[in-house]
């Protein structure tokens, strides 16, 4: 199967794109379409994090859940929303939590496309989704693709840094080697934790490691 994708990650994953799940996923996406129904993101878009940071150029995952399932939201990037569209509440949380942290005025554009030329990559377990329709395409196969990239970036990488916010992103901690990678955990920046991830100071911990390990900090 033919997968447009940046070819570090082509060469990386091509044994996945082989097994029979990830058949049964394109095969599922392309039904649905066939059906009429709404899928973001657009499907150039799917693959955008893996595109804008290629494997070797990974410093930092970000771990989100499932794609926006808005209209205009959804560009294959965790969290990042296009330029012009609004800045969604768990994002807004995001750069308050930069601002408390390292004194940086939060941007007035959601697009987090400046992290990922960095290397953050902005992944998401699930990188399809049902428009109107949250976490419709959790079930179809994503997740074992999306573990599969995590355990290749803790495998083959080191010093990566793993932030895992929330419940869900948390339970991947199993599959990262602790002793080869920085993981910090904290609770999700959704309004919905009540504040909880104020103060988890997970931007400036990510800098002083990167910075130790002789590598570049992120201009977050």
């Amino acid at each position: 199967m033919d997968i447009a994708i940046e070819s570090s990650w082509k060469s990386v994953l091509k044994d996945e794109f082989e097994k029979e799940y990830f058949t049964r996923l394109t095969k599922t996406i392309r039904d649905e379409k066939s059906y009429g129904i709404t899928i973001y993101p657009k499907g150039s878009n799917i693959f955008n994090a893996f595109d804008l940071t290629p494997f070797e150029r990974v410093k930092v995952v970000i771990l989100g859940q499932d794609p926006y399932h808005g209209s205009g939201q959804a560009h294959g990037l965790s969290f990042s929303v296009p330029d012009g569209t609004p800045t969604p509440p768990s994002l807004q949380n995001i750069f308050k939590e930069i601002e408390s942290d390292l004194g940086i005025t939060p941007p007035k554009s959601g697009n987090l496309k400046r992290w990922a030329d960095q290397g953050v990559f902005l992944l998401n377990a699930v990188l399809t989704v049902r428009a109107g329709q949250a976490a419709s395409h959790s079930k179809i196969g994503w997740t074992d693709f999306t573990d599969s990239v995590i355990r290749h970036l803790s495998n083959k990488r080191n010093g990566v840094v793993f932030m895992l916010w929330g419940n869900f992103a948390r339970s991947k901690k199993e599959l990262i080697d602790s002793g080869k990678h920085l993981i910090l955990e904290a609770a999700h920046p959704s309004p919905l934790a009540r504040g909880a991830f104020f103060g988890c100071r997970h931007f400036s911990a990510t800098n002083n490691y990167l910075i130790s390990l002789g590598k570049e900090p992120i201009n977050w």
